[in-house]
């Protein structure tokens, strides 16, 4: 179908840039997508339109005639716009103002005026609406299908314009394994009567998530009443969601802006969250209005800190956690996917360590899982599924799970851009159930996957970050590069006495002292023996020193005027230091047998938190024997040298 819709690009070749067909394919398949599913009800809603004239507020018995929550009152359709090219134009926009007002809200979110008027300068309107309604299968394809054949679509356009088709579309096998795990161990609860369940994704895209966590919620209880929110910035994204919305007869809202800058949900909670943020996009444009909110604290949704500025990740996860239904309630559940950024990136104290100990320390974090390389269409990387919960099984309290799943992948028949590999029904729900079982795996050491899930507690990832200092030791000596130092040093540019000073330690080129006392003479000596004047401001005698002092592990322990011993800064070394683990026990142990002079600076020590996935997952794979890798190579010669003689022969 998608393939088909792509075919109209036929029509526009000439006229249109390639990066600009999805400007006329995608708002005209949606008028044809609605067009399809108006078409037995139109009789009938045009009947009770002339019936009830000009009756205000009629939107809702027209609503009932359609038998759909919108409706169109305009006597043409894409029939007699394509029958009469000369009036197009005029049709057209007859057939667009007969909508609904939902539905113009939806199409005002195109640049459908302009694209009319161009299209029927070009002579193409009536060739492209024609083209549209001969597409009989449009009317055939559930909710669900459609959703694949719009996210091709707006996929194909991303990558036609150099845009990151990721921002828009998440691979169905990826929604469906989020879905599961994110609503798999709540499954008794969903079966209950009377349930009643809101959803958000803060960055909906064309609402796949969103629809396929209504669906797997429905196949567990068909009475259950699903309301689904979202938020999406891409104006075309949020009408393609906001008319599945209507077609579902979904009564939730999704809301058109900036998550960040322009909280559409404020003040709602929800039971089950998730999203697939863009990865690594900076929040530069939306800085000082979440800056503003990260000054409230808690009061606001970043009182936990505010990442750097070119990744927003944990920003989406915050806003999330925020809008969790308190467990006083129900409680809320949470799914966000992560590239490995948020896992270690930023040192201790910084904004992402800060964001990842305050998660942890409200014990908001269940667990990790790890996917396959290759699985989305912009980016190859690896990527990971947080599951977040404020009311987690009694057995997971301050506990997280950790799955590695990176093996459960098969080849695609075919690749699309950077997507070569996909996650099968059956190793969906393989995963599914590892995560669910996760307790129970790791406690049996026979298990086939045992390795493959491991449980932390969530002070594990914690730790100290110590510094770690050793004596500064210097001898001191004059020579050519020491008085090139000198002649070169900035702080002493200006001083008048420069060259005064160079010309007499001139002299003592080739002297070393194992001492600054002894060093000291000797220059205060050749300085008065030479009439040069000897610097008596601090800037001018540390740029000297400097010039003549020499780090050397046989040299004198430097003191300041406390005579408490000076660090060497090229020396300083740093250490983290699991959070349950004395430090000092710690520093004996490790430290002190190779570098027996350190110590610790106590007031630098800092409070980090950081999830090493991989390194918890590495396995040590030794190398091959040397006489296997030598007897490759030959072998390998061989055949080398046979192709060359057949090639000269």
């Amino acid at each position: 179908m998608a393939k088909d819709i792509w075919s109209v690009a036929d029509l526009l070749r000439g006229d249109y840039k390639r990066h600009e067909y999805g400007q006329v394919i995608l708002p005209f398949t949606l008028i044809r997508r609605l067009d399809a599913v108006m078409t037995p009800t139109r009789q009938a809603v045009w009947d009770r339109d002339a019936k009830l004239g000009g009756i205000q507020n009629k939107q809702r018995l027209l609503e009932i005639a359609a038998k759909l929550p919108f409706y169109n009152t305009s006597k043409q359709d894409l029939e007699s716009i394509s029958a009469d090219a000369p009036n197009s134009a005029k049709n057209m926009q007859d057939y667009l103002n007969g909508f609904s007002p939902n539905v113009e809200v939806i199409l005002s979110r195109f640049d459908l005026d302009n694209q009319i008027a161009r299209l029927a300068e070009a002579k193409l309107l009536h060739q492209v609406v024609g083209r549209f309604k001969g597409m009989r299968d449009l009317d055939k394809l559930s909710n669900h299908d459609m959703g694949y054949v719009f996210e091709h679509l707006i996929r194909k356009f991303a990558e036609d314009s150099n845009e990151t088709a990721g921002e828009h579309f998440t691979p169905r096998e990826i929604i469906k394994l989020m879905v599961n795990l994110l609503i798999a161990p709540d499954a008794d609860t969903v079966m209950g009567d009377g349930q009643v369940i809101n959803i958000l994704d803060p960055a909906c895209g064309t609402g796949g998530m969103l629809t396929a966590a209504e669906d797997h919620i429905k196949s567990i209880n068909p009475k259950a009443k699903v309301f689904l929110f979202g938020q999406e910035v891409n104006a075309e994204a949020w009408a393609v969601c906001q008319s599945d919305m209507l077609m579902r007869r979904q009564t939730g809202l999704i809301h058109f802006g900036n998550s960040f800058s322009d909280d559409g949900h404020a003040g709602k909670k929800f039971d089950y969250m998730l999203v697939n943020p863009p990865f690594g996009v900076e929040w530069k444009k939306v800085k000082d209005e979440v800056e503003a909110e990260a000054e409230l604290g808690h009061a606001g949704r970043f009182g936990a800190g505010t990442p750097r500025i070119n990744d927003g990740s944990f920003l989406f996860l915050q806003h999330m956690i925020d809008k969790m239904e308190p467990v006083e309630g129900k409680g809320a559940r949470t799914a966000i996917v992560f590239n490995g950024s948020p896992l270690f990136t930023g040192a201790a104290e910084s904004g992402e360590s800060k964001i990842r100990q305050w998660i942890l320390e409200n014990d908001l974090l269940e667990g990790i899982v790890a996917l396959p390389d290759q699985l989305f269409y912009n980016t190859g990387i690896s990527s990971y599924f947080w599951i977040l919960s404020n009311r987690k099984d009694r057995r997971l309290q301050h506990k997280v799970i950790l799955l590695d799943a990176r093996d459960q992948w098969e080849k695609m028949r075919k690749s699309f851009g950077d997507k070569r590999k996909q996650i099968s029904d059956a190793q969906i729900k393989h995963i599914t159930k590892l995560y669910i079982d996760a307790l129970d795996v790791v406690a049996d050491e026979t298990h086939p996957n045992h390795t493959k899930v491991k449980i932390f507690g969530t002070r594990d990832f914690g730790y100290h970050r110590i510094t770690v200092e050793r004596p500064l030791k210097l001898r001191f000596e004059v020579t050519e590069d020491s008085l090139a130092v000198l002649e070169g040093a900035k702080a002493l540019t200006k001083w008048d006495g420069r060259e005064a000073l160079i010309k007499a330690l001139r002299g003592l080129v080739g002297s070393v002292w194992w001492t600054k006392k002894e060093a000291t003479d000797a220059l205060h000596e050749a300085a008065a023996a030479g009439g040069a004047q000897w610097p008596s401001k601090a800037p001018l005698l540390k740029a000297v020193w400097a010039a003549v002092a020499v780090s050397d592990p046989e040299g004198e322990v430097q003191k300041d005027k406390k005579s408490d011993v000076l660090p060497d800064t090229d020396l300083r070394d740093y250490e983290n230091i699991p959070l349950d683990e004395d430090i000092n026990a710690y520093f004996t142990r490790e430290v002190t047998p190779h570098v027996p002079d350190a110590w610790i600076d106590y007031d630098k020590t800092k409070v980090g938190y950081e999830i090493p996935f991989t390194r918890h997952f590495y396995v040590y794979t030794p190398p091959r024997p040397l006489a296997e890798i030598d007897a490759e190579l030959r072998d390998l010669e061989k055949q080398i040298q046979k192709l060359l003689g057949e090639v000269t022969e």
